[in-house]
């Protein structure tokens, strides 16, 4: 059975690292020698340094992503209602993932737009089918009226992400909010919901 301890270890070296240089000049040995281990050890672990940081984002992420799934199953709960605690969760661990990252000189835009990416690839991937769960789940209910679940679930997650992100579109805070009340007055037309009974969404 893998050593999950080493494997944390790994994963805490390249977010480490991760600080103070370029993803594409870090190195496996590099990776290594910061998490305490042998070379060879990495690769019992991982096949790749972009495996490893792709399992590093898992991580980071592991907290929404399970707080979806458990709320994917809680049809006692109104959809968006579930939808905001699912987006809101999100957005804690986007704000912990900014907070650690840190963003320091050495590191150039177009290495943040690249960790931005793979970030909300990933985020939008996983949390797809849940949110889309939901909306199904509020379309039999009669809750929700719309012909396409798993698009509104993304066309969500799009626009949520990235305004969450606010790397790969800087915007104003005003901008941002201004955003999100069109979004919301597009999702009350497009479902049939009454105007301004979504409008907690803007607590996000």
């Amino acid at each position: 059975m893998p050593d999950t301890s080493k494997y944390d270890q790994i994963l805490d070296a390249l977010q480490t690292l991760m600080v103070s240089k370029n993803m594409q000049t870090i190195t496996v040995s590099e990776i290594a020698q910061m998490a305490g281990i042998g070379k060879g050890s990495i690769y019992y672990y991982f096949s790749s340094k972009e495996a490893i940081l792709e399992a590093l984002i898992e991580r980071n992420y592991k907290k929404p992503l399970k707080t979806a799934k458990d709320l994917a199953k809680r049809t006692d709960i109104p959809p968006f209602t579930r939808m905001a605690m699912i987006l809101q969760a999100c957005r804690n661990s986007s704000i912990e993932y900014q907070r650690q990252d840190a963003e320091p000189a050495s590191i150039s835009a177009k290495e943040q737009a690249y960790l931005h990416h793979k970030y909300l690839n990933y985020l939008i991937c996983e949390l797809k089918p849940e949110l889309a769960a939901i909306i199904e789940q509020g379309i039999s209910s009669g809750e929700i009226h719309f012909e396409y679940p798993a698009a509104l679930a993304e066309i969500v997650l799009i626009v949520l992400t990235v305004k969450m992100g606010n790397s790969l579109l800087p915007s104003s805070q005003e901008n941002i909010e201004e955003t999100m009340r069109a979004l919301i007055s597009l999702l009350e037309k497009g479902t049939e919901n009454p105007q301004g009974s979504l409008n907690f969404l803007l607590a996000l």
